[in-house]
């Protein structure tokens, strides 16, 4: 989120090519950098916010009278922000037999404020709630006392609520919870309270600004219509290939924990009427398994409208996804743990919103509720079907395959790895991946910490052991090769595994570089390999095949003299 110094330069830039919406700003406290916060922002979301500012608490002379600058103006929305201090204010200064009316008689003034608004101007309005001041009259017993100021100002907060679900022109924005979010210290600073009357400190101006354009984008069509979902580590903890559908982590122990309140966002997102897909680099009936056999799962098949799931680059998967619910990218969210796909999706699609999601699952939440992605004006009951819509759709819909050029990118990802054989320090992280890897597993073949060591001291095997980094991070070792002596002239591959986490990186092709390099340099001529089906390693069935070996009756083979170095983007460290 840019501050409010950043926003404030976009007063500068040429507004003349944006939609034109005005604004009128009426306030009790000064809202003059509230305004310059609201227009930079509104161009950085597309509009030129033409806003009218009323002077200082100037609101019920401007909305009473027909005459008024207000009305001369002609707003299309007026935002009304009445603050929690000017109504402590107004409760200090009435008798105490009047208190227990306050919250009545301020919703009655709002009332008319709105009615009249919307009478003589056709506008929509956003009115501010309040944020809470506790004057500590009462301690405690405020929450008992209806005269108390802190059950008043609850009180007119819910009745507000209650108001606006009844005129369809009145819209609240949340400013009370922003101050949750933020802190009292944050939101608001006595020293310059005293001094300017403003009540928004500089810090929050850009919080409150993002919040009041998420209701006026909402206004005009601009809204998040869908969320698509990556699986492993996005929405339960683990690798499903891998670890297998009973050691994924969810449920109500540890970390599962989270991935299960996540899901639960997620399921009340579908009951709202937001569309949820799956975008994942699965096998599609792995990837489907935990939806439905899983006892834990919060999610099942009926609540994903499209489900993707495949080995091919997500980019293309969610224009995919795309193409059958017909709905624009920009109204599209992507939630990913992998921060490759996350940029990869936006170097290709640049109109979808993809957060960049905490590296601990746990804070997935609360980062996502800062983020307020799916501001709405408006429910009903044709919103909550719009799941069970979009699975017919999505079955009528015929899903082709498409590939994007990806060169460009991989070459900008300055991807290295290093190749190591196996030694005393990545030695437990290879008997550790041997044992998770199902589904870029030639053979599976299982390794203890003793096979590895004896595999060291061996003089007919060789040992190969990959990692891989980029401008995004160390991904750590990702790879193993074992290749045995078969003879002088031969290497068999014995064992071939590779973590899913870096398919179509080009990691197949410099593997295959780098082993038929050692073999050449060591006098072999042949490379053979075997790939012994199991219920998760389908996805690696053509893998020799892809990399130019040919059929021997049970085997691949690969003539190492004839063989030409493969397109990779990964350089040796």
């Amino acid at each position: 989120m840019k501050n409010f110094s950043q926003l404030k330069k976009n007063l500068k830039k040429d507004f003349s090519g944006l939609k034109a919406i005005k604004v009128a700003i009426l306030g009790d406290t000064a809202t003059q950098f509230l305004t310059q916060t609201l227009r930079g922002l509104g161009y950085d979301n597309g509009f030129n916010l033409e806003i009218w500012e009323a002077d200082f608490n100037q609101i019920e002379r401007q909305v009473y009278d027909l005459s008024s600058e207000l009305y001369e103006f002609t707003p299309e929305i007026v935002i009304v922000f009445q603050s929690s201090h000017k109504l402590l204010g107004k409760y200090n200064k009435i008798k105490p037999a009047q208190h227990v009316l306050f919250a009545s008689t301020e919703l009655e003034a709002i009332e008319n404020i709105y009615s009249n608004l919307t009478n003589n101007l056709n506008a929509k309005v956003i009115y501010y709630n309040y944020t809470e001041i506790d004057d500590s009259i009462f301690g405690n017993y405020a929450n008992k006392t209806e005269s108390s100021f802190l059950f008043q100002l609850r009180k007119l907060n819910y009745e507000l609520m209650t108001l606006a679900s009844k005129k369809p022109n009145l819209y609240l924005c949340d400013l009370s919870s922003i101050q949750n979010q933020v802190g009292k210290s944050n939101f608001f600073q006595t020293s310059v309270y005293i001094n300017t009357e403003m009540v928004l400190s500089i810090d929050v101006l850009p919080k409150v600004a993002t919040k009041t354009i998420d209701l006026i984008n909402t206004l005009n069509g601009k809204f998040k219509k869908c969320i698509i979902l990556d699986l492993d580590n996005t929405t339960w903890g683990g690798i499903i290939g891998d670890d297998g559908m009973e050691n994924i982590q969810i449920g109500s122990l540890g970390i599962g924990k989270a991935f299960s309140e996540f899901q639960y966002w997620i399921k009340k997102l579908k009951n709202r009427g937001i569309i949820v897909a799956v975008c994942s680099k699965n096998t599609e009936s792995v990837a489907k398994e935990p939806f439905e056999k899983h006892p834990d799962m919060v999610l099942k098949m009926d609540d994903i409208s499209v489900f993707v799931a495949n080995w091919e680059n997500k980019a293309d998967n969610i224009r995919q996804i795309q193409s059958i619910l017909n709905i624009g990218f920009d109204s599209m969210v992507f939630l990913d743990d992998n921060p490759f796909e996350r940029n990869i999706v936006r170097e290709n699609i640049p109109e979808i919103c993809v957060p960049e999601l905490p590296e601990d699952p746990a804070d997935y939440l609360e980062y996502l509720y800062t983020l307020n992605l799916f501001e709405t004006v408006s429910f009903s009951n044709e919103d909550a079907e719009r799941t069970k819509q979009y699975q017919i759709e999505a079955q009528r819909a015929t899903i082709q395959q498409k590939f994007t050029n990806e060169d460009d990118f991989l070459k900008s990802l300055n991807m290295l790895s290093l190749v190591e054989p196996f030694n005393k320090f990545n030695a437990p992280r290879v008997a550790q991946l041997s044992q998770r890897s199902n589904q870029f597993n030639l053979r599976t073949i299982r390794y203890t910490d003793a096979d590895i060591d004896r595999l060291v001291v061996s003089d007919d095997y060789f040992t190969f052991a990959f990692t891989l980094e980029d401008k995004f991070g160390d991904n750590g070792l990702i790879c193993v090769v074992i290749l045995q002596q078969e003879n002088s002239e031969t290497l068999f591959i014995d064992t071939w595994f590779m973590s899913c986490r870096v398919l179509k990186r080009g990691m197949e092709n410099f593997v295959l570089n780098t082993i038929s390099s050692f073999a050449k340099e060591n006098g072999y001529t042949r490379l053979k390999g075997e790939y012994l089906p199991t219920a998760k390693n389908e996805m690696v069935k053509e893998h020799y095949p892809n990399l130019g070996f040919e059929k021997n009756n049970t085997h691949w083979e690969l003539n190492i003299e004839n063989h030409k170095r493969r397109k990779s983007f990964i350089n040796s460290k």
